[in-house]
């Protein structure tokens, strides 16, 4: 009888630190008796999570993996959290769900009464606690930008990492800093089109690229978008198919969302943002340090913002280096006139003028008009906008932009989501927060387009309408 095919039990990739000695085999035993049996992949986690350096710490204070799910990765947490509660240490296990919280807390008492050890529990949703006696404690809690200022631990667990954002990770990261032997779990699955984080993905990123000092990272998944009916695929990515779930119950998975499917079950890592929400750092990492060689004419985008209140103007032209070079002239209430877009348009050289928004495109062409400007505007039309803003879009993620950090800039594109325009599937951008104006934005982006339609000789052109 042939044997029982089970998924790969070692990660597809991987980054773990040397380390002398190991608590894993003491975990998994204290695991084991409570009547449950460590599956190899956890067992080998569970070493590398619990790896020690010669001095007695531990090697890994950052240990992160991903796993598609149902795999029984939360079952790795609470064999971790198990062994603290009987180290004597201080947990504080967080998710982005009060409910995925609560589970953890009931997971980890069923625990402790299997492996008879003494414990209190209060049971108050989405404040529960487990007190052993000898010194152990686990704190379980949603995340929050505020949640455990004030407070040390010595394990700190971020469940559902994909969700985990940059502000949750300034209130967090610093409250195992006092413990003598801190460490932090990262826990979760790659991000979805709803998912709200960027920290675990970054945390992937540069552990991975070997950036990250005292990090762990392991992770089963594909490395491009694949057959979803590959079964081999399957089992390199699962590495409890054929124990906890069947191929069968895989196959019932399949639809006709592909991404989704590789996301969820073959551990994709899409390298573009899903929810195209630009982060600051994704804008960052395209700033430069001085101003390169330019060639060419200017090329001016121009939006006069939906509510009336502000026009922003921006600028972009082509660099030397084969990329655009972008920046926010500036934006100034509708009220303060045109005069001081037409002064700067009459003293440029200018290849085009691009104008969006209707309650501003005709009296700022009649005011250039009047200025002496003899290059006749481009009143943009949603088509043109659509076209925009994915010609953008692609260039960023091309990194064929690049911008000097201008701060006003850098908050309209980083503070933005995407917003539907027309019927045939375009989009535009809208901003996150009132404070911030995606005119800003927009203009960069009209400015953007056009240079760089002229800048790569494409066919299409820019018609005036």
């Amino acid at each position: 009888m042939d044997e029982k095919r089970i998924g790969r039990q070692t990660p597809t990739q991987s980054v773990t630190l040397p380390y002398t000695v190991t608590e894993g085999a003491a975990a998994v035993k204290l695991y084991n008796s409570t009547g449950n049996k460590a599956q190899e992949w956890q067992e080998l986690l569970l070493f590398d999570i619990l790896g020690k350096r010669d001095d007695g710490l531990w090697t890994h204070t950052k240990f992160g993996f991903a796993v598609p799910r149902r795999n029984g990765k939360n079952e790795v947490v609470a064999m971790r959290e198990l062994y603290a509660m009987q180290k004597g240490e201080t947990v504080l296990h967080t998710a982005h769900r009060t409910s995925t919280s609560h589970s953890a807390w009931e997971r980890l008492e069923n625990l402790l009464y299997a492996a008879g050890i003494e414990h209190k529990s209060t049971k108050q949703f989405g404040l529960e606690t487990i007190t052993v006696e000898g010194g152990g404690r686990a704190f379980f809690r949603t995340r929050s930008s505020k949640g455990g200022l004030g407070e040390g631990f010595d394990l700190l667990v971020i469940d559902e990492a994909q969700e985990y954002t940059d502000d949750q990770e300034s209130a967090l990261k610093y409250v195992v800093t006092a413990s003598k032997n801190p460490q932090t779990i990262f826990c979760g699955t790659p991000p979805t089109a709803v998912s709200a984080g960027t920290v675990f993905q970054y945390m992937r990123e540069d552990a991975l690229a070997g950036k990250r000092e005292n990090t762990g990272w392991a992770e089963w998944s594909v490395d491009h978008l694949s057959d979803p009916n590959d079964v081999d695929l399957w089992y390199e990515t699962n590495p409890s198919l054929g124990t906890i779930f069947t191929e069968r119950s895989v196959r019932d998975e399949v639809g006709s969302d592909n991404i989704d499917f590789n996301i969820q079950r073959l551990g994709l890592w899409l390298k573009y943002n899903q929810k195209s929400e630009i982060s600051r750092r994704e804008w960052d990492e395209l700033q430069v340090t001085k101003l390169p060689e330019i060639t060419g004419k200017l090329h001016i985008g121009i939006k006069y913002g939906k509510d009336g209140r502000n026009v922003a103007m921006s600028l972009a032209v082509a660099t030397t280096d084969g990329r655009i070079f972008v920046e926010c002239r500036d934006c100034r209430p509708v009220k303060d006139g045109t005069d001081w877009m037409t002064a700067f348009i009459r003293a440029s050289d200018i290849k085009r003028v691009l104008i969006d928004g209707a309650n501003g495109q005709t009296i700022l062409q009649k005011a250039m008009a009047d200025a002496g400007i003899k290059k006749a505007p481009i009143l943009l039309k949603v088509p043109q906008v659509v076209t925009a803003n994915a010609t953008f879009e692609q260039g960023l993620f091309a990194k064929r932009l690049c911008h000097a950090g201008q701060p006003s800039l850098a908050w309209s594109v980083s503070n933005c989501t995407k917003r539907a325009i027309g019927s045939n599937g375009g989009f535009g951008y809208a901003s996150t927060r009132d404070d911030i104006d995606i005119a800003i934005m927009d203009s960069m982006i009209y400015a953007y387009w056009s240079c760089n339609a002229y800048a790569n000789k494409k066919k299409q052109k820019i018609y005036s309408v």
